[in-house]
């Protein structure tokens, strides 16, 4: 059977710095309220002329250069937005035509901070049934853009940054994506929603702005507690489905979302946090884009080895969660 492989990962964050300092400026919060509830302490922000295939840019060629691919190789390029450069054409078209990889199909994913799993699905699918051979995902979010600044709550939590993967057919008997298990749940959607911008408020009227209908509403307390569970029982179905259990795991990445979710669902699998990719303290949660930015900085790193067992999951709006299973 075909099995398809990560070949090359690369990332992108902002450089302008947002720290909890600038944040206790602008809205009534402190440092230590923030860190201790979310464990972030800074985050970066895009520069406000650049947009989601700008930042895509540079986590892209990374990732062509490691896999030692060139952009025109690539059949199809996946982003994963829920802050894509416009409504039409998608992003990633956009991002196609700055990198050069005009013989790729390209097309948007809006999967919210899951985004990253669900396109490393899709991509594995292209693959594994020789549609495609060689597929560029790249995870980018500017959710600064997106922030309700008067809410202290929530404004905190976002940054902006992009990360990027190539993946291509295994060979040599590398096992490479081993599972991927993706959920859903319309039922809870407004959990975590943004309702302008759709056909729900289309065109966007005034009184809309005013009442902030553009930007991010998140239920917090509850988001917490369903998110927890998601991860937990996702990542256990994808371990016990394909027999194995959490100490065949060498590096877990969870989607940065929160601190006090990550050591909650690791304390649940039962996986020390020495084993656990946390960067949620310098660049926030950057929805889709926060798991592959973890990823490609741990294998830069030299923490992620061939023949480590990576199991990546996320949670987002929608709602959404999910998991894969890698061997690098």
């Amino acid at each position: 059977m075909t099995r398809s492989v990560i070949m090359g990962t690369g990332s992108y964050v902002p450089e302008k710095v947002l720290s909890n300092a600038d944040l206790e400026k602008m809205v009534n919060t402190t440092d230590q309220w923030i860190v201790e509830r979310t464990g972030i302490r800074e985050r970066r922000v895009a520069a406000p002329e650049l947009a989601a295939s700008d930042l895509s840019i540079h986590a892209c060629r990374e990732a062509l250069a490691a896999a030692g691919v060139d952009a025109k190789e690539i059949d199809l390029i996946i982003m994963t937005t829920l802050t894509p450069d416009s409504m039409c054409p998608a992003g990633a078209c956009w991002l196609q035509a700055q990198i050069g990889a005009d013989r790729a199909a390209a097309f948007d994913m809006n999967a919210a901070c899951s985004g990253f799993v669900y396109g490393l699905q899709a991509a594995d699918a292209y693959i594994r049934s020789g549609v495609m051979k060689n597929v560029l995902v790249v995870s980018v979010d500017i959710m600064t853009r997106v922030v309700d600044w008067s809410d202290r709550s929530s404004c905190v939590l976002w940054g902006d940054g992009a990360g990027a993967i190539v993946m291509g057919v295994a060979e040599n008997g590398r096992r490479g994506v081993i599972d991927s298990q993706i959920r859903s749940d319309g039922t809870s959607a407004d959990m975590l929603v943004i309702v302008g911008g759709g056909s729900r408020l289309s065109p966007i009227k005034a009184e809309d702005a005013a009442s902030n209908a553009h930007v991010l509403k998140m239920r917090g307390q509850e988001t917490f507690k369903t998110a927890v569970r998601c991860f937990t029982d996702v990542c256990v179905e994808t371990l016990e489905k394909n027999g194995m259990t959490i100490k065949d795991v060498d590096v877990f990445i969870p989607h940065q979302a929160n601190i006090r979710i990550m050591e909650a669902v690791a304390k649940r699998l039962g996986i020390s946090m020495d084993r656990v990719v946390v960067t949620i303290e310098k660049y926030g949660n950057m929805s889709s884009a926060t798991i592959p930015v973890a990823l490609d900085e741990w294998v830069r790193e030299g923490k992620v080895r061939r023949g480590d067992n990576v199991l990546m999951a996320a949670f987002g709006g929608g709602l959404t969660w999910g998991a894969a299973l890698v061997e690098w």
